[in-house]
């Protein structure tokens, strides 16, 4: 076969360009490489000659914690009881300040009936 130069292999892409379109050539090769990934999977299994060789997933262990569902369940409980104790908290501030704040339609007034002192925040 006779060597390839620069003006040989620009020539051959001028051709390709031309015949089948610059948006086809990528979608050309993208299928070009997965016929030639599965030519070689078909290679190698006649190569094993349809012995079962197992997997490296199957000869692997993959190490993972233990997990106590007692421990998980108390955890679980732990942090319900604590939440509950925190709102009750916030409640109970809530209420607390409420009754601390009196509200704006018993405020006294400064001599006008019709000026009234807004208390929200």
């Amino acid at each position: 076969m006779p060597n390839l130069g620069a003006p040989e292999l620009i020539i051959i892409a001028v051709v390709l360009i031309a015949l089948f379109g610059w948006k086809k050539l990528p979608d050309m090769a993208r299928s070009l490489g997965r016929s030639a990934r599965v030519f070689k999977s078909e290679v190698d299994e006649l190569k094993k000659d349809g012995k079962p060789v197992p997997s490296d997933a199957s000869q692997t262990t993959v190490p993972g914690d233990v997990v106590d569902a007692d421990a998980e369940r108390r955890a679980a409980e732990a942090r319900l009881a604590d939440a509950e104790r925190w709102a009750a908290e916030a409640r109970a501030e809530a209420d607390r300040l409420r009754a601390a704040t009196p509200s704006p339609t018993t405020t006294p007034t400064s001599g006008t009936d019709d000026i009234r002192r807004d208390t929200t925040f």
